[in-house]
């Protein structure tokens, strides 16, 4: 079952105060993943949104190059990822549980690559995300 955005409906982007609310528990493993990310390299962050019916997303960024799209929902977050070919031939070399593989497995395919959706509810979940997004960055 898809877990729905919390902003649906929200005319302007969330403020921190409305995204960390809306993250509840999971707003550690958020600011920890952002955090991880400015490390790595992907310093740019750009909200978007794809109309009301579809909420709002913090899109984390190298350069010009989109890595990661993380989307607030009420006590997780989604994590999405776009792989091309290179970078899912790296992710089939990598470790993941069988869950995370299935899930790999089952991803949707679009001309511009894989779409790769996982949820986040506690840091402990971060550590697969961590892997797809060093993956993206060396692809």
């Amino acid at each position: 079952m898809e877990v729905p955005n919390a902003f649906i409906g929200k005319p302007s982007k969330p403020s921190n105060k409305e995204v960390t609310t809306a993250l509840g528990p999971s707003a550690p493993a958020w600011s920890e993943f952002v955090l991880w990310m400015q490390e790595q390299g992907a310093t740019g962050q750009e909200w978007k949104s794809s109309g009301a019916k579809y909420g709002w997303s913090l899109r984390l960024k190298r350069k010009d190059r989109n890595i990661v799209y993380l989307s607030p929902c009420h006590d997780c977050f989604r994590v999405a990822f776009v792989l091309g070919e290179k970078a899912m031939d790296a992710v089939h070399d990598a470790t993941f549980s069988a869950a995370v593989r299935q899930l790999i497995a089952e991803s949707p395919h679009y001309p511009e690559g894989t779409g790769i959706r996982l949820i986040v509810h506690k840091p402990r979940d971060l550590a697969p995300i961590r892997t797809l997004a060093a993956i993206k960055l060396a692809n």
